[in-house]
C-alpha cells in the first residue's frame, strides 16, 4: 500500500463533507459499523487496513495487518485528528471505542476520531490465548497458587501463535513505529493523543520518539513511563479499598448493617483461604445453573475489578455481607462474569508480549504485599508465565520519565486502583506545557465523567491547560454504599 505525506490544503480537501468520504491522504475506507462483543453500543465508522513490516528492522520480510476505523468530525474538521489509544494492554482501541462516544461528542464537533487496534489486539494480527475449555485467558483470579499451570498454558499459547508471529514485535515501542506510520499514510502534519490507562504509556513513547508529529496528549489514567507494570497493583488495591470502604464507616445505615468492611473482608478472605467452598449459582449470561468451587481469588477478582468503578465499589459490602452470611451465589456470579469479559476484552498473548518483555524482568516480590487481596502472588503468576515467553531486549532509557514541551491534560480518579493520582503527579514533573485534575471520589477511565469531555475538548482547542475552569468537577458527588439488594437508604 503506498505511503504519501500530503500537504495541509490537499488533507483538508479529502476530509471535507465526512459524510461522503471515503479517503484520508493514501488510505481508503469502507463504511462499517463497530459493534463490541457482549454489547449494545455501536457506532457508525469508516474502516479500513493498513499493511507495516512485522519487524519494522526488516521492512522487507513478513508484513501484518492493522485494523484502523475512522469516526468523522461533525463538520469539515480540523487537520489534526485524534488518536484514541486503548488500554490493558491487550484491549482493542475498536471495541472500546463505542462506550466511549459520548464523551468524544464535543471532540468531534471540531475533529476526527482516529481508532488503530493496536498490533496483536482486535483485528490487527489479535494474538488470542485459549485454554483447553476454550476460554480467551488464564487468570490468575482463578488458580493463583499454580503457577506451574500458568508456565503451562503460556507455554502452549506461546507454541500455537510462534507458527505464525514473531511474538517479541508486539511491544509499546512497535506499536508507535505503527502510529507513526498511519499519521504518514493520512497525511496529517500533527496528531492528538488521548491515552487511556495502558494507551498513556504508549502516548508518551510516541510523543517521546516523534515530539514534532505531537500536537498535544490527553493522559486518563496515568502510567508514568519509570512504573514496572505489577510492581505496584497490590499496594494500590489496597489504599482504593481503603477508601471506597471509608464510605460506609461515614454512613450509619451501612456501619449498622455491615460493622467494618476491613473487617468483614478480611474474615470472608480468611474463610476462603482455609476452606474453599462447593457453591451452586446459576451462570450470569446463560442462566444456567452451575456447580463450582468458590475460592478467594474469586473474591480478589471481585474486589479488584469492583473497585475500578464506584458505582460497582458501592456493591462491595452487601457482596462480602451476603457471602459470610452463606449466600456466595451473589459474589460466584459476579466473578464468572468478570472473568468471561475480561477474558474475550484482553488479547493475552499480546499482553504478555509487552509484559514480559517490557515489565515483568524488573519486578520484585515485596514482602509487604503478603496478607493483601493481591498478595505476592500476582507478581509470581506473571513471572511464570514471562519464565517462557519469547521477548527482545528493551532500550535502556525505556522506562526514563518524559520530559517535553508538549502541552498535555492529565486525568485521575481519586480512588484509582491501579494508576492513582500520585502517578499523574510523576509524570507532571516533566511536562511544564501541562495540567493534571483529579476527580472527586472516581476511578479508573475518567474520561466519560461529569464536565470532563467538554474540558478534554476545549484544552485541545487551545492548548492551553492552564485556563480551563474546571470548577464544574467540584460538584461530583462521593457514591454511597449500597445497604440492600434495593440499593442506597432513602
Amino acid at each position: 500500500m503506498k505511503q504519501l505525506l500530503l500537504p495541509l490544503a490537499v488533507l483538508a480537501l479529502s476530509l471535507s463533507n465526512p459524510a461522503d468520504a471515503r479517503q484520508l491522504g493514501s488510505l481508503e475506507f469502507e463504511a462499517c459499523t463497530l459493534a463490541p462483543p457482549g454489547s449494545a453500543s455501536t457506532v457508525e465508522a469508516h474502516c479500513t487496513t493498513f499493511s507495516v513490516p512485522e519487524n519494522h528492522a526488516e521492512p522487507d520480510a513478513r508484513r501484518i495487518e492493522l485494523a484502523l476505523a475512522w469516526v468523522p468530525a461533525d463538520g469539515e474538521g480540523e487537520p489534526d485528528p485524534v488518536f484514541m489509544l486503548a488500554g490493558g494492554p491487550g484491549q482493542s482501541a475498536r471495541e472500546g471505542y463505542p462506550g466511549l462516544h459520548a464523551a468524544f461528542r464535543d471532540v468531534r464537533r471540531k475533529r476526527h476520531v482516529l481508532l488503530l487496534d493496536q498490533r496483536g489486539t482486535g483485528a490487527s494480527n489479535p494474538l488470542v490465548c485459549r485454554d483447553d475449555a476454550g476460554k480467551a485467558a488464564f487468570t490468575e483470579g482463578e488458580d493463583a497458587d499454580d503457577l506451574e499451570a500458568a508456565r503451562r498454558f503460556a507455554e502452549r499459547c506461546r507454541d500455537a501463535l510462534s507458527k505464525d508471529n514473531d511474538l517479541r514485535q508486539f511491544g509499546t515501542l512497535d506499536a508507535i513505529q505503527d502510529l507513526e506510520a498511519v499519521r504518514v499514510a493520512i497525511g496529517a502534519a500533527q496528531v492528538n493523543l488521548v491515552g487511556i490507562s495502558y494507551g498513556t504509556r504508549v502516548a508518551q513513547h510516541y510523543a517521546k520518539r516523534y515530539p514534532a508529529q505531537t500536537r498535544a496528549v490527553v493522559l486518563d489514567g496515568v502510567v508514568p513511563n519509570s512504573l514496572y507494570l505489577g510492581q505496584e497493583h497490590a499496594r494500590n488495591l489496597e489504599t482504593a479499598l481503603d477508601l471506597h470502604f471509608s464510605r460506609c464507616a461515614g454512613d450509619a445505615a451501612c456501619t449498622d448493617r455491615f460493622g467494618s468492611v476491613r473487617d468483614l473482608m478480611d474474615r470472608v478472605s480468611t474463610s476462603l483461604r482455609d476452606a474453599p467452598r462447593a457453591v451452586r449459582f446459576r451462570d450470569p449470561v446463560t442462566g444456567e445453573a452451575k456447580d463450582e468451587t468458590l475460592r478467594f481469588g474469586h473474591v480478589a477478582a471481585v474486589l479488584r475489578m469492583f473497585s475500578y468503578s464506584p458505582a460497582s465499589a458501592a456493591l462491595l459490602p452487601l457482596a462480602l455481607h451476603e457471602l459470610e452470611q452463606g449466600r456466595p451465589e451473589l459474589l460466584m456470579a459476579q466473578s464468572q462474569l468478570l472473568t468471561q469479559q475480561l477474558g474475550e476484552m484482553i488479547n493475552h498473548g499480546m499482553q504478555l508480549s509487552v509484559m514480559c518483555g517490557e515489565d515483568v524482568p524488573l519486578l520484585r516480590v515485596d514482602e509487604a504485599d503478603a496478607g493483601t487481596v493481591l498478595g505476592t502472588e500476582f507478581i509470581a503468576f506473571s513471572q511464570a508465565q514471562c519464565e517462557v515467553w519469547p521477548t527482545k531486549p528493551r532500550p535502556a532509557d525505556f522506562h526514563d520519565p518524559l520530559r517535553s514541551e508538549v502541552p498535555a491534560l492529565l486525568l485521575s480518579g481519586e480512588y484509582d486502583p491501579v494508576t492513582p493520582p500520585r502517578y499523574g503527579e510523576a509524570v507532571l514533573e516533566g511536562l511544564p506545557r501541562a495540567r493534571h485534575l483529579v476527580l472527586r471520589g472516581q476511578g479508573h477511565n475518567v474520561l466519560p465523567i461529569a464536565c470532563t469531555p467538554k474540558l478534554v475538548a476545549r484544552f485541545l482547542d487551545t492548548l492551553d491547560p492552564a485556563e480551563l475552569d474546571a470548577a464544574c468537577l467540584d460538584k461530583l458527588p462521593y457514591t454511597p454504599p449500597f445497604v440492600g439488594f434495593y440499593g442506597w437508604e432513602p
